[in-house]
């Protein structure tokens, strides 16, 4: 808690909010498009070098994690839908440096996501033109930028079109392989070490199924809606990939997939002719189009969530006409032009898998201590399976990251570590040169006042802070807002409680203890002081 916790503080944006225009098929469409496009069109050669003829278990396992955890953000996002995600999952269970670390860590992830994306796309543009990659990586951004401030109903018509043809085109690699199976071994060269080693890689080809969440703000009815499309999602990107890497194998080898540049490009060719190449090429680009404008999109909603709750100064929330987080789009866009200067997709993409992982164990370990912190909050998804309080799956999900983490290359490690440090020394320099890191409710009182009164709003900040579950208590939010008011009230007689807004969580404190002790407390303390008054 910081002296400034309940300053004033301007809000986010400098117009209206976010418009709420997304239903389940536009969300999971959104899904289905960040989650494919680098990973499958471009990494699966890379992938087939590691794991051999086994390429297509490194991609069950990682899809096998990524649904671990996907159970843990449907539960959250469930209970929290806003576009905060990561960001205002973990500050539930953790201190506010912890918080902001993972929700910039999960920032700076996707727009490393982005640019690896864009990489992915400057390959297939070369198999049309020479161009150098890293310029088509650029042109791509300069697109995605114009598409994404032209604002979310625009991206989401855009979403649907390039989703679908994506997955058109996945669906016909894997047409063209049926009567290949078995012509090529689906286990040769496969061996643990490499299936791992090429899950921790390929686990890149998800990211961006959690990003579903950051789109709540935008989606009706999104404690419904935003678990179901983000499953939805991730079950038809999983069955697809593991069928296409199947089909790869039996219609190239696991030798000539390794080598390829554009892998479904030559599986098309080789099956059916160049001419056909050229039209996987194509829908590559779309692919990766897609995703590249999504991973953008969500980080920008990650940014405008931070910046809503006073985590990220609040230029990072303004929004357009077009009610678009616009200086976001730009950041993220500027941030993922420099990352593309590195030019190596494998390992851009493992820095963003490493970045992914810090935010999953976050994730899972928050699902982990609400439920014994908040047991009897209403959690609209819920995860099935515990051994007492304890969920199995976030277990299982950590135990899976820990088993993936070191297979990664240790300079995508170093890299990634050093995206976390940057977090916390913004942090840091946040606290120091700008004080209010958290969202405070407007009051006209300054930080020094003496307070005497308290709004709801505030009421409801403080029983954020100190973590009542109020599905588990004997008493409400209003209850205590009038248990504040009254402790402040009070302290005209009493400097104990006669506090300032630095100290406004003291009052809660006060008030969380009356009301624990005694359930009808301030009723019975208001019904004296009524009967005094009248006595005067």
């Amino acid at each position: 808690m910081t002296s400034a916790d309940f300053n004033s503080s301007e809000p986010a944006g400098s117009g209206p909010g976010l418009a709420r225009t997304l239903g389940f098929g536009q969300v999971t469409a959104s899904g289905v498009g960040i989650i494919i496009g680098a990973g499958i069109y471009v990494l699966l050669g890379t992938a087939t070098v590691k794991a051999g003829a086994g390429v297509w278990m490194a991609f069950l396992v990682a899809g096998v994690l990524s649904a671990l955890t996907a159970l843990s953000y449907a539960e959250l996002a469930s209970m929290y839908p806003n576009a905060g995600a990561e960001y205002d999952y973990t500050r539930r269970v953790a201190p506010d440096w912890m918080a902001f670390v993972i929700g910039w860590v999960m920032i700076l992830g996707l727009v490393i996501a982005a640019a690896a994306v864009s990489l992915g796309f400057a390959s297939y543009l070369r198999y049309f033109f020479d161009v150098p990659q890293r310029i088509g990586a650029w042109l791509l951004l300069g697109v995605v930028t114009a598409v994404a401030l032209a604002g979310i109903e625009q991206s989401a018509r855009l979403t649907v079109v390039l989703s679908t043809v994506q997955v058109t085109g996945l669906l016909a690699i894997v047409a063209i392989g049926i009567p290949h199976l078995g012509d090529e071994s689906l286990v040769a060269g496969a061996s643990t070490a490499g299936i791992l080693t090429a899950a921790a890689l390929v686990f890149f080809a998800f990211v961006g199924f959690d990003e579903v969440i950051t789109l709540a703000e935008e989606t009706t009815n999104p404690a419904r809606t935003v678990p179901r499309a983000l499953l939805a999602a991730l079950g038809i990107s999983t069955v697809l990939y593991v069928a296409v890497a199947i089909a790869g194998i039996s219609v190239l080898g696991p030798s000539a997939l390794a080598e390829s540049e554009q892998p479904l490009a030559d599986v098309m060719g080789a099956a059916i002719g160049s001419r056909s190449a050229d039209v996987v090429a194509v829908v590559a680009m779309m692919a990766t189009t897609n995703t590249t404008l999504l991973a953008i999109t969500a980080s920008s909603r990650l940014q405008y969530g931070m910046a809503d709750t006073g985590a990220l100064p609040p230029a990072f929330g303004r929004i357009s006409g077009r009610r678009t987080p616009w200086v976001a789009v730009l950041l993220a866009v500027t941030i993922a032009a420099g990352f593309v200067s590195i030019g190596d997709l494998s390992l851009v993409a493992s820095v963003t898998d490493f970045s992914v992982y810090l935010v999953f164990i976050a994730v899972n370990l928050t699902v982990i201590l609400l439920r014994f912190w908040q047991p009897k909050r209403r959690r609209p998804f819920a995860i099935r399976g515990a051994i007492g309080r304890l969920p199995i799956t976030p277990v299982l999900a950590l135990a899976t990251i820990a088993v993936l983490v070191p297979s990664l290359e240790p300079a995508a490690i170093v890299l990634g570590a050093a995206v976390a440090a940057s977090g916390a020394a913004v942090y840091t320099a946040q606290k120091q040169f700008r004080p209010t890191i958290t969202r405070a409710a407007p009051t006209l009182e300054g930080p020094m006042t003496p307070r005497t009164n308290i709004a709801r709003a505030e009421a409801a900040e403080v029983a954020d802070i100190l973590r009542i579950d109020f599905a588990a208590v004997e008493f409400d939010l209003d209850q205590f807002h009038q248990g504040m008011r009254v402790e402040l009230q009070h302290g005209t007689g009493d400097p104990d409680t006669n506090i300032t807004n630095d100290d406004l969580v003291t009052t809660g404190k006060i008030a969380l203890a009356h009301l624990n002790e005694i359930p009808d407390y301030y009723t019975r303390l208001a019904a004296m002081e009524a009967d005094a008054h009248r006595q005067d």
